[in-house]
């Protein structure tokens, strides 16, 4: 699915025209890979497709890190991602600082956030750095939270995977 009508797309519309269109509770898993960045209410897509997925469901999303030195040169990039992102919109997640909902909580537990650190195939070396520094910082709830409160300028993650289970 695309909004653009361009080779291998199956459906041409937007996606929260097309999750309305969907009956509650309809939809085994979602999976989204570099794309809610760029939708201009990312809270509201995440509420329809809690909406849609069933009890249990799963929704993932693939999204680049805040830190990420490509992420500001695209302009059309509306929401940054971290860690704790997600939770300030669900019911429910796994790290020990609390923070505030500002809307209705949605009905998800925040099973896995990993940080994924990537370099180009030119930089062996800096990839090599990089993956084990990912190893090391997904190792604990505390190694991630030390990051991104110390460590994400020094060396910029690439982007973040985040696994939600629908309660």
């Amino acid at each position: 699915m695309d909004v653009l009508d361009l080779p291998g797309v199956d459906l041409v519309s937007d996606a929260q025209t097309f999750l309305q269109s969907l009956p509650d509770g309809s939809v085994d898993s979602i999976y989204s890979e570099h794309f809610l960045e760029h939708v201009p209410n990312a809270y509201a897509l995440v509420a329809e497709s809690s909406r849609v997925l069933k009890a249990g469901g799963q929704f993932r999303a693939v999204i680049p890190h805040f830190s990420n030195p490509w992420f500001y040169s695209d302009p059309t990039h509306s929401t940054h991602f971290g860690l704790y992102t997600f939770a300030y919109w669900v019911e429910s997640h796994p790290f020990s600082r609390g923070v505030p909902h500002y809307s209705t909580p949605l009905p998800f537990h925040v099973e896995s956030a990993n940080h994924i650190f990537k370099s180009n195939r030119p930089f062996l070396l800096r990839h090599a750095l990089k993956k084990t520094l990912g190893s090391w910082v997904n190792t604990s709830r505390w190694t991630q939270e030390f990051y991104e409160e110390h460590l994400t300028w020094i060396m910029p993650c690439y982007e973040i995977d985040y696994r939600l289970t629908r309660l």
